[in-house]
């Protein structure tokens, strides 16, 4: 019999969330697990089905090896907006395999990166203790990478996802390929555009203190540049209280830039404010293109002043993750690696892809969204 375990709480001033965890009692000592069975995926245009056969041949694999209790705990940052959708997938998943362990999202009453780490690397720690054999883990910075170190020498598999640590001993990670997403944006905007020359605003990041977040800019900046734009990027504020910098620095070079403005592409969740700018510049005309799917960037997508966004498949982040640590432990590193080599873009690294969606097709993705039990 395979259970799902207690859920638990860490202190040092980190508060700790479980998302669902419940027992369904204790496995005899020798008793054989059932083979796995996958909860059916329900057909819709949105399902990723390149995705969906690679997981299939995961659990296959694995089902032809030896059935074995696991303990496991998938780390987020937090459990709401972006991450809730990975919490859903990997309880799900958890509870399909029958591992112990929990789903935990964590918070602390701080801005201070480092004080964020330290907490979390100590979460990381106390996991470990508490007998974990497989850490899922978003984690906040380059200081969780000794912590990460520090399991793996211990004999724990680790796992990363939304955010890497390539630098770290963690076996592989699953999640967004930012290059790659950017330029699958950029890609996206030019189907939009008039023929150049034109000036394209990218409201994006150019700071290289943030890796993911450069790379997804530079990605969507060369795509233009290559196509005959002049790309304009803002540095994103991120602080709501100060969204109208970004945005009258955006409706101020629709009025102004030379040449023209021809379209606007946002590459973080605070997108929307890109459609905000051209509102306030009376320029319904100039397309703009989207990142994530927040509660704004929906209702902008209704009028129209966004023609298409582009989704991290956070659910399908947190899904796969749990079967990848069950499949390090039953069938190895490079039996898994294998059998995911379709969506691996490199030794290590797991591309989930992108959900593009056009702005007449939101209400198609929210039923898709239903349908997989989670919302974004």
């Amino acid at each position: 019999m395979r259970t799902i375990g207690r859920c638990w709480m860490a202190a040092l001033g980190l508060a700790l969330m479980t998302a669902a965890c419940g027992s369904d009692g204790t496995a005899d000592a020798g008793e054989d697990a059932a083979p796995i069975k996958r909860t059916p995926t329900p057909r819709n245009e949105f399902i990723p089905m390149d995705l969906e056969a690679t997981i299939d041949n995961l659990v296959a694999e694995i089902n032809r090896s030896s059935i074995e209790p696991m303990q496991m705990t998938v780390i987020l940052k937090t459990l709401s907006e972006f991450f809730a959708p990975i919490a859903t997938g990997a309880n799900r998943a958890m509870g399909e395999i029958g591992a112990t362990g929990n789903v935990v999202g964590s918070f602390a009453d701080t801005d201070d990166q480092q004080k964020k780490e330290e907490l979390q690397s100590q979460q990381i720690e106390n996991t470990v203790m508490e007998g974990s054999e497989g850490i899922g883990i978003s984690p906040f910075g380059a200081r969780n990478a000794a912590a990460i170190d520090e399991a793996v020498a211990k004999g724990v598999h680790v796992v990363t996802l939304d955010t890497d640590l390539p630098a770290s001993k963690r076996s592989i990670y699953v999640g967004t390929i930012n290059e790659s997403a950017g330029t699958t944006a950029g890609e996206t905007l030019l189907e939009f555009l008039p023929q150049g020359p034109g000036t394209v605003i990218i409201h994006g990041h150019l700071d290289p203190s943030w890796d993911d977040g450069l790379k997804r800019t530079q990605g969507a900046q060369r795509v233009l540049e290559e196509a005959g734009y002049t790309p304009l990027v803002r540095q994103v504020t991120w602080l709501y209280e100060r969204a109208d910098e970004d945005i009258e620095w955006m409706r101020a070079q629709i009025e102004a830039a030379e040449p023209p403005v021809v379209g606007l592409i946002g590459m973080f969740n605070v997108s929307y404010w890109c459609a905000t700018a051209v509102e306030r510049a009376n320029r319904p005309d100039l397309p703009v293109v989207a990142f994530d799917f927040s509660p704004n960037t929906v209702d902008y997508m209704r009028k129209g002043l966004i023609k298409a966004t582009h989704v991290q498949r956070q659910y399908y982040q947190g899904y796969l993750v749990p079967y990848v640590l069950y499949g390090l432990k039953t069938i190895g590193l490079d039996v898994t690696k294998a059998i995911l080599a379709p969506q691996m873009v490199d030794d290590s690294r797991f591309d989930l892809g992108l959900d593009v969606v056009p702005g007449h097709k939101v209400d198609d993705y929210i039923t898709f969204l239903d349908l997989i039990g989670t919302n974004q």
